[in-house]
């Protein structure tokens, strides 16, 4: 079996084992808007009443004609009954279409408040593409249970049983034969509504899974066409396009069964009643107005059940949608369990003189499954080189499956320049992302002025940095925009000083704009170089204590790196910074020079120190590369 297929298979057993719901979990998205449910069960209730009482009516006008009695109020009576019906149908759909768009709209909001609430590790794990997918397009079949499904099936299940009622007073023979052929329709719904339930939840999967497909090529779209893979990846984007027409297709096929059991089971009851009965008029057991009357009931009896069957399809592809959004909905909140872990750490007194940050023996590990996220992207990437006829030996980066950090112990004074420099993958940018808390330690502990961080709350812990990453992204709007992610309230003033302090003076100048020149998506209008600059402005602006810097210098060139690095040492004057460097020019002038090799530290000093002392150091400030 070649390994696409047998990804292909992996990829099919997983779905079948994907998250489902129950309908007992769909009820709180329910229960929110029980009022106006309250409401739309009555309008049911009395539109069923008022269909209910038409075919007794019509039996009534039908006996008066026969005997020649006057119309009278009959005829005005049953026409109200008919605009009255009418009417309240209406008003039922309309609160109906309120009412499921209120459901979108409330499940939507818990998503995304817990989507961005997620741990870091969530993000690392799952395809951005899926999450989105999640929030769009799972939630919209919701709207379905409420203007489709589960409301139209209680005013169905209360027309049924009227009707079932009132067939049973004019004639039970003839409702006995219905039964059996409406029995038979309903055992056949109910062992195609499984089946429909578990093909819904595979085609979300691939519906996510497409949209994580897309979201990477588009996102990637300069690459692609540089690197000439156009088509195969828009052959791979179609391929997931094609998985989901395919089971979307399965689907139809199953609901397609559904409709004509409704149509069949009303043709052969209405065969049944008009043989049986006519038989039965034909002998007096039974008037032709009761008959025509029970005719008119076994509409109202047979044809719900089109609406019933069609309700258990689109339930059972909201419970299938139901269940990755609840999946999402159970993960825990980053902040979580940080109320447990800071009473069982009770914030120790510090010393005036305590280091800005400590790192004792710390230790870390990447979560399961993270780990098992980039084993499958890396599988993934193998096969789609292995279809371009590439050797993936060298090109993917495997999962880690051991400690990223071993043991890593080293000081940060307050007001100190540390620089964390070593070959790639030493764990350098871990460290960074274990000071913000985006992951904890699996051993040892990180101190923040003589305090375990994790006695800090997060958002408090994270206030006293400020953080540029390796790739610090650029949101789509202007220059303001960006400046002020982290300082909504910075003025005009502070935000121009900041850009002029990175060297982005003449962004500022070269659009009449000024801070509302826009940077295009992912900051398109601007060099790699200017986008760099701006996130460093960006935590320049908040005016934390702490700067963490990432490779901050990487994309500038000579004469950049030196205005750079000379507003770095203007704005550092009273601030702590921990750097990532790249450069020997970043490493010389820091206070200590931290050098670490798969995930432990080799070396800690000034440059003079470990040129003498520690032979990588010395190797790689040889080749004036220190990443």
């Amino acid at each position: 079996m070649s390994s696409t297929a047998t990804s292909r298979r992996l990829r099919r057993g997983a779905q079948q084992d994907g998250p489902r719901a129950t309908f007992r979990q769909l009820l709180p998205f329910l229960f929110e808007h029980k009022r106006t449910l309250i409401v739309v069960a009555i309008l049911s209730v009395a539109g069923a009443a008022t269909s209910l009482v038409q075919p007794l009516l019509v039996g009534q006008v039908i006996q008066a004609v026969q005997s020649d009695s006057g119309l009278g109020i009959l005829i005005w009576l049953l026409i109200g009954f008919v605009v009255v019906s009418s009417v309240l149908s209406g008003y039922q759909h309309y609160l109906l279409q309120r009412t499921g768009t209120a459901v979108v709209h409330s499940s939507r909001r818990k998503l995304i408040a817990r989507i961005l609430h997620l741990p870091i590790s969530e993000f690392d794990a799952r395809r951005t593409g899926d999450l989105v997918s999640r929030v769009g397009t799972d939630t919209t079949l919701l709207y379905a249970v409420l203007t489709q499904g589960l409301a139209d099936a209680v005013g169905s299940a209360i027309l049924f049983l009227g009707a079932l009622i009132a067939m049973l007073l004019i004639d039970p023979v003839l409702l006995l034969l219905i039964i059996v052929v409406i029995g038979a329709s309903v055992t056949v719904v109910v062992a195609l509504s499984g089946r429909i339930r578990t093909a819904s939840t595979e085609q979300q999967v691939k519906v996510g899974e497409l949209a994580s497909g897309v979201e990477r090529a588009v996102g990637s779209i300069r690459t692609v066409r540089a690197s000439g893979a156009t088509e195969r990846e828009t052959a791979a984007v179609s391929a997931l396009a094609a998985d989901a027409y395919g089971i979307g297709v399965r689907i139809a096929k199953i609901s397609s069964l559904v409709v004509p059991v409704a149509g069949i089971a009303l043709q052969l009851s209405l065969l049944v009643v008009l043989g049986v009965g006519g038989f039965r008029v034909a002998a007096g057991t039974i008037e032709i107005a009761s008959l025509i009357t029970f005719i008119m009931f076994l509409f109202m009896l047979v044809m719900p059940l089109a609406t019933t069957f069609g309700a258990i399809t689109s339930v059972n592809q909201a419970l299938g949608a139901l269940g990755r959004i609840q999946e999402v909905l159970d993960l825990p909140r980053e902040d979580q369990a940080d109320a447990e872990i800071a009473a069982a750490l009770p914030r120790e007194a510090a010393s005036v003189d305590a280091p800005a940050l400590e790192f004792r023996d710390v230790r870390f590990r990447y979560p399961e499954n993270v780990v098992a996220a980039r084993e499958k992207a890396a599988r993934e990437a193998r096969t789609l080189l292995a279809d371009a006829h590439l050797d993936p030996a060298d090109d993917v980066e495997s999962a880690p499956e051991r400690e990223v950090l071993r043991g890593v112990s080293f000081t940060v004074p307050r007001g100190s320049r540390v620089a964390l420099v070593g070959p790639s993958g030493a764990g350098k940018s871990t460290i960074l992302s274990l000071v913000e808390r985006f992951y904890d330690p699996t051993g040892g502990s990180i101190r923040l002025h003589g305090h375990d961080a994790r006695t800090y709350p997060r958002d408090e812990l994270r206030a006293h940095f400020g953080y540029v990453e390796q790739d610090a992204p650029t949101l789509a709007g202007t220059l303001a925009d960006n400046l002020r992610l982290a300082s909504p309230t910075a003025s005009d003033a502070d935000c121009e000083r900041v850009l002029r302090a990175v060297n982005l003076g003449d962004v500022l100048e070269r659009n009449p704009l000024g801070l509302d020149a826009p940077v295009g998506e992912d900051g398109v209008m601007l060099s790699g170089g200017e986008r760099q600059r701006l996130a460093i402005a960006r935590a320049l602006l908040t005016d934390a204590p702490i700067l963490l810097l990432d490779e901050s210098t990487s994309s500038l060139d000579g004469v950049n790196e030196q205005r750079m690095r000379e507003a770095i040492d203007a704005v550092s004057t009273d601030r702590t910074l921990v750097v990532i460097a790249h450069r020997l020019s970043t490493v010389v002038d820091s206070d200590v020079i931290v050098v670490l090799q798969d995930g432990v530290v080799v070396g800690q000093g000034t440059h003079a120190e470990l040129v003498e002392t520690t032979p990588l150091y010395r190797d790689l400030a040889r080749h004036q590369l220190l990443a």
